[in-house]
């Protein structure tokens, strides 16, 4: 029997996250304005260890009044808390635990194991239900256990590949070729838990070639949306990274035939329509409604 109607698969477009250093939160406003799909605020990196506190409340407070706004209802806005190990970290998790409106979603940094995705939604899941979490790959350990991550809890909701820690991890470079295994372990591991995949950022600001090739070989071996430092870099990310009209009409056209027949597997206009196949097909046409939604 077709796949039901009722079953089709959810998504949600995940094509671009761009980073707001959370000591800088004056620019917050034109990266919400920006087309970036995620605006994720950085209390990790971005911001020096004597700082941390006033951000972290800055922060909080900022993402409450910016939900209350409800002006931009369609883009997600995260925060990347400190590695959950540091004292930092669990500071930042105890703050977003006893905030009254939590951001959508946290990257989640230096994660090495899925008993980390065990302890955070402990803390957060019964006052925040809807909060996802985004694990940060970006060490050998955390690698080595990615397949685990990904399957952890039902709240993750997709993994990011921080490969400028990994390289370092690694002993190499952080180019396309050095970092391929390990981009291609966390394909794995993401299409294995059927949850997005985000790539590193591109850090040639005045270099878009640069920036679209990296991108179009990223979407090639299977993520689904690319990191961003600088809002210019979004329209290239989207782009790239949003189903082209012939794709969604093909997508479409096959599924209207798939719907209007009763076989699970069947032969429609030369591809074989069976559930992964009509699952990608779906999930084409749900990522090209909600980008047509957001415009």
């Amino acid at each position: 029997m077709a796949i039901s109607k009722n079953v089709r698969p959810k998504a949600t477009p995940r094509r671009s996250v761009l980073f707001v250093p959370g000591a800088r939160l004056e620019i917050f406003p034109k990266a919400i304005a920006s087309s970036t799909d995620i605006v994720c605020v950085d209390l990790e990196d971005a911001v020096a260890e004597k700082q941390k506190g006033n951000a972290r409340e800055q922060v909080i407070s900022l993402i409450e009044n910016q939900k209350l706004l409800t002006t931009s209802p369609n883009k997600e806005i995260w925060i990347r808390i400190n590695a959950i190990r540091s004292t930092n970290g669990l500071e930042d998790i105890l703050a977003i635990a006893q905030a009254d409106i939590a951001p959508d979603g946290i990257m989640i940094p230096k994660i090495t194991a899925p008993e980390e995705i065990h302890i955070l939604r402990d803390i957060l899941s019964a006052k925040h239900e809807e909060l996802k979490f985004h694990p940060l790959i970006e060490t050998t350990q955390g690698l080595k256990q990615a397949y685990d991550i990904a399957k952890s809890s039902h709240k993750i909701g997709s993994i990011v590949f921080g490969g400028f820690d990994m390289s370092t991890n690694l002993r190499v470079e952080p180019n396309w070729d050095a970092l391929l295994f390990a981009r291609h372990e966390l394909v794995l591991a993401a299409a294995n838990a059927k949850v997005d995949l985000l790539d590193m950022p591109y850090f040639g600001l005045e270099d878009p070639l640069g920036l679209e090739t990296e991108a179009k070989k990223a979407a090639e071996i299977g993520y689904t949306g690319k990191c961003a430092i600088h809002p210019k870099q979004i329209d290239i990310i989207n782009q790239v990274f949003s189903p082209n009209p012939e794709e969604v009409k093909k997508a479409k056209d096959l599924i209207k035939k798939y719907e209007s027949q009763d076989k699970a597997f069947v032969e429609i206009d030369g591809v074989l329509m069976e559930k992964p196949v009509v699952e990608r097909l779906y999930r084409i046409i749900a990522i090209a409604d909600q980008i047509d939604n957001r415009n």
